[in-house]
Order: C-alpha cells, then structure tokens, then sequence
C-alpha cells in the first residue's frame, strides 16, 4: 500500500465519538418508547376483561330468555340448551388474567359478573363487574 491507500483506509470508519453518540441517541429513543409503553398491557388485559364479561352478560341474557330462569352457574352457559349449541366455550370464563369469573345472582332477575383483576382477589379496589 502507499501512502495515499494508507490515508484513505485510516479515515474510513467511525470516530468512538461518534459511535458514542449513536449510542446514548439510541438510549434516549429506548427510555422514551419504554415509558409510553409501559401500562399498555394492563389496560388491554382490563379492556378485554370488561368486553368478556359483556359477551358473558348477553349470554346469560340469552339463556334466560330460553329457559325463563337465570343459569345457576357460569357453567350451564357452556351446554347446550335443547339440541341448541353452548352460548359460551368454557375458556371464555376466564379473565384476561387467567382468573375464572365469578357469577352471582343478585334478585330473580339480576345478576353480577365480577373479575379479579390484576390483584387476582375477589371483592377488592379493582375488581371489574357488568
């Protein structure tokens, strides 16, 4: 090589200024997206609860307008009534956090549908219900 190939070859490349840079530029885009990332995941898993227990809500809406009689548990939504396919599959009576939703009847006619949430404890601050 001469002299002028040597030149050419030494100024091709980064600087370790310049691959700093590059690198602290790339941390402040990872720490920004980290931050209006993070919480997402909790409010998709309350959205998906709360839309579950609304296709429970109908189902069970359904079921008593079949038999003239609320189901006794979330069970019976998962038989068919009369020859009639199940309203629900039994995987659908889990929340978004894998808890199995509770069913309680509240009068002849009334109902509650309760997820546990995130703190998978029944009957506290953040419990989801119809």
């Amino acid at each position: 090589m001469n002299k002028k190939e040597i030149e050419v070859v030494s100024k091709s490349g980064f600087t370790l200024i310049e691959i700093m840079l590059v690198v602290v530029i790339m941390g402040i885009l990872a720490g920004v997206v980290m931050v209006n990332v993070k919480g997402q995941g909790d409010k998709a898993r309350i959205n998906a609860t709360r839309s579950s227990i609304s296709a429970i809500n109908t189902a069970v809406n359904l079921y008593e307008t079949q038999t003239s009689r609320l189901p006794t548990t979330l069970d019976d939504l998962c038989s068919g009534i009369d020859g009639m396919p199940p309203l629900l599959k039994k995987v659908q009576l889990n929340d978004a956090w894998g808890t199995p939703f509770t069913y309680s009847k509240k009068g002849e006619y009334e109902f509650e549908i309760r997820s546990a949430a995130k703190d998978m404890a029944m009957n506290t601050d953040d419990d989801i219900t119809n």
